[in-house]
């Protein structure tokens, strides 16, 4: 069972003046496809896809023909009937404003990621060409206008595709689809071949009888799919080669060098499309259940040695953000920074909760947990309104639910514990994110290594999830919000992801306990990745990077990051303020949730979207969901997996399966891997440009343990997650500060709007350094082991070079110096004899004249001690033979002050 991939990875458009011509191939451009759309129709769009696969030689046949019976005279070069429009890498889609349909195609790209050998793309550029000749176009003075805010979307920024890889659903469910039955995929073939027989694709399988391999391909999950309007009106008219589906979020990957060992670590953000928008204008949830800022964040583990999915191991985790599923806004025409929060609809049956937990139940299975990081003790109430709403519709909902798959609720005030003295915010996200992943568990495609039954370990035995013969599925998800779903919420999944990674590093053998620390080389990587994957989100939703950063809540942030904090700040507000309502104007047109129509109000001229995006305002629903069963039929007797990923005929219906010769290009991941057929680079076929473990972040005169799982100290580091590479003086600052600077009053003096972590609450409670930087403890016996084996020049120690070999004098004045110290130091006459060996006995050999009072270069008086810090040393010393004083009522009350601040 194999992955299909695209055929036309390869576009190229061919002009004629009554049609367009486009031609496709596959990566070996040994097959090719062609399209062909007509130009005479000003407002339709006609395509005729004749579903024939030509080789090389037979397209250029069908072209050259098409060339010579399009030229005005025969024979004539000089006006050819058939020119080269542009070429490209695929098709965004087809989208019509007033006059006639454009093609928009992508131009450029640029790889981003390589999962099990199959690439993922960043679109770089893009290009609208306008199908209607000049001669049948019917203009509109409004059309120049509506082009201009659908280019707005700036598809070179975060938009990404693949042509054999499904982006739009977890490595979870693309692996689990490959491993459905055979017998079922026999079926399925037989009703795809009769749906759409094509005589010409089935060429050459009947001669092999049954030594074919079936392929399959999986239908987009369309709330992930940023193109599905612009491609519905010729999915059902061209063949699937020519349908490329394209997300909007962050991609990023990241090579984890283990002794040489290639592991790569990357994270896809897919951003949702239904209810999207910008920060102020899109809150809460629209009335189909999906919610504002929806992000489903996934991180992929592999050993890049093997690249076969089926040879190779693979783990994966999954968790989301999004707004608080309730009907709520922010109004802004006040201009406040922080403008209130209303509830517009009342909702005492949580019909819209209800939807949007009945569509995660069918993604991920159950449990569904939240966890809520809005502030809950305010002096003015603000986001409290939130959550009291949210308990009120889970508590409601869960009645409904059998006990085993409730939804789990943990609220959480991040920015109470950010200011309070007593408490650490990282090491309590910690312990939450331990039970969160203990619960869901999370995927792996192969069973449990054989080194952890040798090594076993109490948290992998606790572990929850799914265990299948060939490995682990994860069941449930964490839901993670706070206001904006920004800067508190991307610190929170950061330590769920950090919490998952040890898991899935110890799942594939890797590490012997299923933990890892702060200040590793690993650790450094994995946030460096979540901070540019939490900068991307920010700017596609608030309008900015980032205000408050791992960093900030382990309080090392540098003195320097003040200033770019209200920076940040800044900018937010600006661009909430001015450019969010063109920018919302723009993705409701790329997303087809307003379509211009003649004679109807313009997209500028409508006064609000909200009854664009709520469906329910212009037309009433037929069917009544109910108010105690508010799950999707069939949904709750699969739990705890995924409705999604079950083999029922209803998911059975949305895979294409296709039996091909085992050779057949289309599923050989060699050659689309190696490409043999062209001429390539080792930096691209093996991604030696990504940042790597080893290059970036191992210090650069390592000679004591090599390992990215060994605890730096903050100056060892080769690169810092905040660092600038241009400016040098602000790293070697930012070192300083991470190693001895208390942390700077920024991170609750800045904040920006909803996610301000200082509140209206004031508190007089300081802020101490909470540093969760372990500290490695050598034993005394390695430390001639550091000396031979860490050996820095003097230029890198001192900046000057010295010379290799001193002096004799030199040797001599130093040796004299030595010597002397030592006879100073001893007393002891015996211990002049080293010296006579060294033929120093005139200069070196003093008698000490009397013994050294106290309180001098060699000895210190000792500190007085008074009577009560005695007791106390007393005291500690018989706890420890196990003689325990008795406790008072100063003891319990400091007890139960720390337990409520550190667990409460």
């Amino acid at each position: 069972i194999s992955k299909m991939r695209a055929a036309s990875s390869k576009s190229v458009v061919q002009l004629v003046l009554t049609r367009y011509f486009l031609v496709g191939s596959n990566p070996a451009e040994t097959k090719y496809r062609v399209l062909k759309i007509d130009r005479t129709e000003p407002k339709d769009l006609v395509i005729i896809d004749d579903k024939h696969v030509y080789t090389q030689q037979e397209v250029r046949e069908l072209l050259g023909r098409l060339d010579l019976g399009n030229r005005t005279k025969i024979g004539q070069k000089g006006s050819s009937g058939l020119s080269r429009a542009v070429s490209a890498f695929g098709v965004v889609g087809f989208v019509r404003f007033l006059e006639g349909y454009y093609i928009v195609l992508i131009t450029k790209r640029r790889k981003m990621a390589d999962i099990g050998g199959h690439a993922i793309y960043k679109i770089e550029d893009t290009n609208m060409i306008y199908i209607p000749n000049d001669s049948v176009r019917v203009t509109h003075p409004d059309e120049a206008r509506y082009l201009r805010i659908f280019q707005n979307v700036d598809l070179s920024s975060n938009f990404y595709f693949s042509y054999s890889y499904d982006l739009s659903h977890s490595l979870q469910y693309n692996l689990t689809v490959l491993r459905m039955p055979l017998e079922t995929l026999k079926t399925e073939t037989t009703q795809t071949r009769q749906e759409s027989f094509d005589i010409f694709e089935d060429e050459g399988l009947s001669i092999q009888g049954g030594s074919g391999v079936f392929g399959i391909c999986s239908k987009p999950y369309e709330k992930y799919v940023w193109n599905g309007k612009l491609l519905e009106a010729v999915k059902n008219t061209v063949h699937r080669d020519w349908l490329l589906y394209i997300i909007h979020g962050f991609c990023g990957q990241s090579k984890l060098l283990i002794y040489g060992r290639p592991i790569y670590v990357t994270l896809i953000a897919r951003r949702s499309s239904k209810f999207a928008g910008t920060r102020f204008l899109k809150r809460g949830a629209n009335c189909e259940g999906d919610v504002a800022n929806e992000v489903e964040t996934e991180q992929i583990l592999y050993d890049a040695s093997v690249m076969s999915f089926s040879a190779g191991s693979y783990s994966s985790y999954v968790q989301v953000r999004g707004s608080v599923p309730l009907y709520w806004s922010q109004d802004i025409s006040t201009m406040m920074p922080k403008p209130p929060i209303t509830l517009d609809q009342g909702d005492p049956f949580a019909h819209v909760a209800a939807l949007h937990f009945d569509q995660m139940l069918q993604r991920f299975g159950s449990p569904i947990i939240i966890l809520n990081l809005v502030k809950e003790r305010e002096k003015r109430k603000h986001e409290r309104i939130l959550s009291e709403e949210l308990v009120a519709a889970v508590t409601y909902l869960n009645q409904f639910l059998p006990p085993e798959h409730a939804i789990i609720y943990i609220p959480w005030d991040m920015a109470k514990y950010t200011k309070s003295k007593l408490c650490n915010v990282l090491d309590r996200l910690n312990v939450i994110a331990e039970s969160v992943v203990k619960k869901t568990g999370f995927f792996v495609n192969r069973p449990d290594s054989y080194c952890s039954i040798l090594r076993p370990d109490e948290k992998w035995n606790e572990l929850g999830g799914y265990v299948v013969s060939t490995g682990r599925l994860q069941t449930g998800v964490l839901r993670t919000n706070c206001v904006d779903c920004l800067d508190r919420t991307n610190t929170a999944q950061f330590m769920v992801g950090k919490c998952a990674l040890a898991y899935q590093l110890y799942s594939l053998g890797l590490i012997d306990k299923p933990n890892l620390q702060f200040d590793t080389d690993a650790v450094r990587l994995f946030e460096e990745l979540y901070e540019d994957h939490g900068d991307t989100l920010s700017l596609q939703y608030g309008g900015s990077q980032l205000v408050h950063r791992v960093k900030t809540y382990r309080k090392i942030a540098p003195w320097t990051q003040h200033s770019k904090d209200i920076m940040q700040t800044l900018s937010r507000y600006y661009s909430n303020a001015f450019s969010d309502a063109d920018r919302q104007d723009s993705i409701n047109l790329f997303l087809g949730v307003f379509k211009p129509t003649e004679g109807k109000p313009h997209l500028w001229e409508l006064p609000t979207d909200f009854y664009l995006h709520h469906k329910n305002t212009l037309s009433l629903s037929q069917t009544r969901r109910s108010y105690t069963y508010w799950w999707t039929t069939g949904v709750l007797k699969h739990l705890p997996l995924p409705f999604d990923e079950v083999a029922c005929p209803e998911n059975r219906r949305k895979l294409t399966v296709k039996k091909f010769h085992k050779y057949e290009e289309e599923i050989d991941i060699h050659n689309e891997f190696f490409r043999p057929y062209e001429l390539s680079s080792f930096d691209e076929t093996f991604c030696l440009a990504m940042t790597n473990s080893t290059r970036d972040f191992m210090p650069k005169n390592v000679g004591i343990d090599p390992s990215p799982f060994t605890v730096r100290k903050p100056d060892e580091t080769g690169k810092s997650v905040l660092e600038n590479k241009s400016n040098r003086e602000e790293t070697v600052l930012q070192r300083k500060t991470a190693a001895s600077a208390p942390p700077p009053p920024s991170e609750e003096a800045v904040s920006s709007s909803s996610e301000d972590d200082s509140g209206t609450d004031k508190e007089d409670e300081g802020a101490v350094s909470q540093r969760s930087t372990p500290v490695k403890v050598t034993d005394a016996g390695d430390n001639t082991k550091i000396t031979e084996n860490v050996v820095q020049s003097t230029k890198d120690v001192y900046g000057v070079n010295l010379s290799d070999v001193p002096s004799e004098e030199d040797l001599t004045i130093y040796t004299r110096f030595v010597q002397l110290g030592q006879s100073q130091h001893k007393q002891d006459k015996s211990s002049q004899q080293f010296c006579s060996k060294h033929h120093l006995d005139r200069v070196i050999n003093l008698i000490p004249i009397s013994s050294f009072s106290q309180d001098n270069i060699y000895e210190v008086q000792p500190p007085r001690a008074d009577r009560k810090s005695i007791e106390i040393f007393h005291a500690h010393i018989q706890a420890g033979r196990g003689d325990m004083q008795p406790l008072g009522k100063d003891d319990f009350l400091m007890y139960r002050e720390y337990i409520r601040n550190r667990y409460l």
